[in-house]
């Protein structure tokens, strides 16, 4: 009996250290298949960035477009690569990144006839990227003042309708947010205050009447 014990645990001790071995080989090989992920073809690179899009895998595509970005700076499939990451993490409501390869794009492949687009996308992502009014003031601003410039820089833009759509929704929720602010010092006694901020609103081009705001809020209100 004890000799049949003595096998079995011999025959563990193989299957353990068997297994140790195998897990040991297997990431040695994943680790030298990582490895690997370099020089490749531009092609290569730029499919892997729209395999991961699809799947919505949006860090593998970042990693990717780098390993594209290092190895073929110059290839003709860059610019494509910057728009489609652009979008997909616009799609994401990952503005900050969508925001990134705008500007990628527009540093190194900005021109007179595709500026009106991407400045219009970095426009919308600003716009969707303000989530609370009151923490996200100055972005606020900052997107009024971007609009603005947008609407004197392409008057007859195909997108102009919805800058100003934008730009009216923007004043619309700096008007609310000062009225806010002004009636909760009010209501806390603080008239001087009140008044600062309800003077703030004087001049605007919306007034009080022409507000209703929908149920979810006015910011992305106008892309739904």
């Amino acid at each position: 009996m004890f000799e049949v014990n003595m096998n079995f645990l011999k025959k563990m001790v193989f299957v353990g250290i068997s297994t140790i071995m195998t897990i040991v080989f297997v990431g040695c090989g994943s680790n030298n298949e990582e490895v690997s992920e370099f020089n490749k073809p531009a092609l290569y690179w730029y499919k892997k960035i729209a395999a991961s899009i699809t799947k919505g895998s949006l860090d593998k595509a970042d990693s990717y477009y780098i390993s594209l970005k290092s190895e073929h700076m110059r290839s003709p499939l860059m610019p494509t690569a910057v728009m489609m990451l652009a979008h997909a993490h616009m799609n994401e409501e990952e503005y900050l990144l969508a925001n990134y390869y705008l500007d990628e794009y527009n540093k190194r492949y900005g021109e007179a006839d595709s500026r009106e687009y991407t400045d219009f996308m970095k426009l919308k992502a600003s716009f969707l990227g303000i989530k609370d009014v009151y923490k996200d003031q100055k972005l606020i601003i900052d997107s009024i003042t971007k609009s603005q410039t947008y609407i004197a820089r392409y008057p007859g833009s195909l997108y102009a309708p919805l800058v100003n759509t934008m730009l009216i929704r923007l004043h619309m929720s700096q008007y609310l947010l000062n009225e806010n602010i002004a009636a909760l010092y009010e209501r806390t006694g603080k008239a001087e205050a009140a008044k600062i901020y309800r003077d703030k609103n004087i001049g605007s081009v919306v007034e009080m009447t022409d507000i209703t705001a929908p149920a979810k809020g006015i910011i992305g209100y106008v892309f739904d």
